[in-house]
C-alpha cells in the first residue's frame, strides 16, 4: 500500500494527498455508509460519537448519510461485512476477528478501541473457592472461545494447572450469572456491569484478565471498503479520535452519556470507565497478544489453521 502519493488530475489543476494506507479509489462516495454501533461493555468513544451525531457532522460534507446498526455479537458483525451490509464494525473483539479471516471472510483492523483488562472476570460466591488452585474440581460457566474463556486457561496454566482441571460449561454471560447466583456453578466468567452487579449481590472477583490475557478491542473495516474509500475510513477514524480527545477533556460529562445510554449509574460508569483502558492505535505488545489468541483458538478446535494477524491489520491502526 502506497504512502502519500500524489495525483494530478490534469484539465482540472487538482493534486490529492492519498492517505497512509490508501489503495485504489472508486470515483464519487456511496450514499451510505452502515456502522455497526456497540455500547458494552463500555465503549465510551462510540457512545459519544453517536450521541453527539460526530459522525454525521463529518461525513455531511460529502454527502454520505451514516445509518448505525445495532450488532452486539462480534460473529454477526463479520457476517455483516461478508454480506456488505455492514462497512465498518465499530467495536470488535480479537476473537471474532481471527475467526472470521481464518473461515476465509477477510476482515481488517483499522484501529484500537480499548484493552479492558479489568472488564473481564472470573467471579465465585461468597463460600466459592478463594484461589485459583481451589477451582480444582470445581464447576466454571461462561463463553466458550471466548477471551473470557481464554482468561480462564490462562489463570489456570499459571497455577500449574490444565483446562481439564475444572468442569467448564458453556453458557452466556446472563445465564452464567443466573447459575452462580443460584448455587449451580462454582464460578462464573463475567463482563463489565455485570462483574459490578454479582458483586453488589455478594459475589467476589477471584481474578481478572490483567496479567493473564491482554483483551483487545478493535475497530475494524470491510477490505472493499478500506480500499475503494479510504478518505472515508480516515474520517471515521479521525471522528473516533476526536471522541477520544473530548472524552479526556471532558471525562464527567462523557462518562454521564454512557451511563445513561447502559442505564446504570454514573458512579457505576466512572467504575467501567476506569476499567475500559481505552486506546487509539496498536502496541507492539499487541501483535504477541493478537498471536497467542490464534494458538489459543487452534489448540480449542476453534479454527483448523492458524493466520498470522498482521496480516489483516492496516498500517493506520499502528497510528501511521
Amino acid at each position: 500500500m502506497g504512502f502519500s502519493k500524489v495525483c494530478t488530475f490534469a484539465g482540472l489543476g487538482l493534486v490529492i494527498s492519498a492517505l497512509a494506507f490508501a489503495g485504489s479509489k472508486k470515483e464519487g462516495y456511496p450514499a451510505e455508509v452502515n456502522i455497526s454501533f456497540v455500547e458494552s461493555p463500555f465503549n465510551l468513544q462510540i457512545m459519544v460519537m453517536k450521541e453527539k451525531g460526530l459522525l454525521e457532522k463529518a461525513f455531511s460534507p460529502k454527502n454520505v448519510t451514516v445509518h448505525w446498526h445495532t450488532i452486539t455479537s462480534g460473529a454477526q458483525q463479520t457476517q455483516a461485512m461478508a454480506a456488505g451490509s455492514l462497512d465498518i464494525a465499530s467495536v470488535i473483539n480479537s476473537t471474532s476477528l481471527i475467526l472470521a479471516n481464518a473461515a476465509g471472510n477477510p476482515v481488517e483492523a483499522a484501529a484500537v478501541v480499548s484493552r479492558p483488562k479489568q472488564t473481564f472476570a472470573l467471579l465465585t460466591g461468597p463460600a466459592g473457592p478463594q484461589t485459583i488452585r481451589e477451582l480444582q474440581g470445581k464447576t466454571v460457566a461462561g463463553p466458550k472461545g471466548t477471551v473470557l474463556h481464554q482468561m480462564l486457561i490462562a489463570g489456570l496454566v499459571s497455577e500449574g494447572m490444565s483446562p481439564g482441571d475444572v468442569n467448564f460449561i458453556q453458557m452466556d454471560l446472563p445465564d452464567a450469572r443466573a447459575a452462580l447466583l443460584s448455587g449451580k456453578v462454582d464460578g462464573a466468567l463475567q463482563a463489565a456491569a455485570l462483574i459490578i452487579r454479582d458483586q453488589e449481590a455478594g459475589m467476589k472477583v477471584l481474578f481478572t484478565a490483567d496479567g493473564y490475557v491482554t483483551p483487545l478491542l478493535l475497530s475494524a473495516v470491510r477490505p472493499d471498503f478500506a480500499k475503494n474509500y479510504p478518505e472515508l475510513l480516515q474520517i471515521y477514524l479521525d471522528t473516533q479520535k476526536e471522541a477520544y480527545s473530548w472524552i479526556l477533556s471532558n471525562t464527567a460529562e462523557a462518562v454521564a452519556i454512557g451511563s445513561r445510554i447502559q442505564n446504570i449509574s454514573e458512579a457505576d460508569g466512572m467504575r467501567l470507565y476506569e476499567w475500559s483502558g481505552m486506546a487509539l492505535s496498536l502496541e507492539p505488545s499487541d501483535i504477541p497478544a493478537l498471536t497467542g489468541d490464534v494458538d489459543f483458538l487452534f489448540e480449542q478446535n476453534m479454527i483448523t489453521q492458524k493466520v498470522d494477524p498482521r496480516d489483516f491489520i492496516l498500517p493506520v491502526a499502528y497510528g501511521k
